[in-house]
């Protein structure tokens, strides 16, 4: 199967944007559970002497998602899906959805081809914004995914809306907003990692004939375009997640945080979870960009069937 063929007719920006959205939120669904994964292990030793670093709760991406079962129940693994999927509409619309308009509107008028300092500057732009207008979807998320939960224990929150309700209560409205700079840094660059990535495989295989402008094509890009992503970002990622699961004033900031890893933890540490951390951003890319294609191919023939019924 190879989908949807490409149209003579290019989506428009609306299209591309709500297109990101969904296929983000498929994504989601398909590999949340490594994401959960991802966040438990990154924070897994944090606030812990160095000697009992040796008594480890996780082990491995499938020992964590088998503890997590056992312990915690199997609804563990979706915890803070709810805020997930409120991240990705508002988060990867902007990122991704954005992303070629941005690209031309900073090349050159009257150009035929677009630079990779161009690509880059369009990724770290629509990464920022996106950041900047979902951080409380993200915080909420991770809250929820790094809270252990016994299975007789009482929760932390009571959903959602009480999450956003009880962090703007307990850390003010900018406890919402907490770790926004090493998310925007670190998102700019995952934009770049992903999309400037897969941008430069498909027109590399699209040009040489190596490929057609369809699914096998979209795959290798998109899995080219994870693995990038994950190494580059692994370390600012890592920093994220402990600084906006850190209670207040465990941190002066996310340098100190940063720094704080390094002396207790070593250099190493910048890589927990990175496995999970492929595994999701891998599957999650290729699930991604695969139904990003097949969406906006999908709802152009549906707008040019609208406006050409017969």
């Amino acid at each position: 199967m190879v989908g949807l063929k490409p149209t003579d007719v290019p989506p428009s920006a609306l299209v591309k944007f709500f297109s990101a959205g969904t296929a983000a939120c498929i994504a989601d669904l398909c590999t949340f559970p490594l994401d959960t994964a991802k966040v438990r292990l990154q924070i897994q030793g944090e606030a812990k002497p160095v000697r009992s670093m040796a008594v480890v709760q996780y082990k491995g991406v499938f020992g964590t998602l088998a503890t997590m079962v056992k312990t915690e129940g199997p609804s563990s693994l979706y915890n803070g899906l709810v805020a997930g999927l409120q991240r990705q509409m508002s988060f990867a619309s902007i990122r991704i959805g954005l992303y070629d308009s941005v690209k031309q509107f900073y090349s050159s008028k009257g150009s035929d081809s677009t630079g990779i300092l161009t690509r880059l500057l369009a990724g770290c732009t629509t990464g920022a914004m996106a950041v900047t207008c979902a951080q409380p979807t993200d915080v909420v998320k991770v809250r929820f995914q790094a809270h252990v939960t016994l299975m007789d224990g009482s929760k932390k929150y009571n959903g959602t809306v009480d999450a956003y309700k009880t962090i703007a209560k307990e850390e003010g409205v900018r406890g919402l907003w907490k770790g926004t700079l090493p998310n925007i840094t670190r998102n700019a660059i995952v934009n770049c990692g992903e999309l400037v990535t897969y941008d430069l495989i498909k027109e590399a295989l699209i040009k040489y004939h190596l490929m057609t402008d369809n699914f096998p094509c979209h795959f290798v890009a998109a899995f080219g375009a994870g693995f990038c992503a994950t190494v580059v970002a692994s370390p600012v990622d890592v920093v994220k997640t402990r600084y906006m699961n850190s209670a207040r004033g465990q941190y002066k900031n996310a340098l100190n945080c940063m720094l704080t890893m390094v002396i207790k933890e070593g250099p190493a540490a910048f890589y927990k979870g990175f496995v999970p951390s492929f595994l999701r951003l891998g599957s999650w890319n290729i699930v991604m960009f695969v139904s990003y294609e097949q969406l906006k191919r999908a709802m152009v023939l549906a707008q040019v069937a609208w406006e050409s019924p017969f």
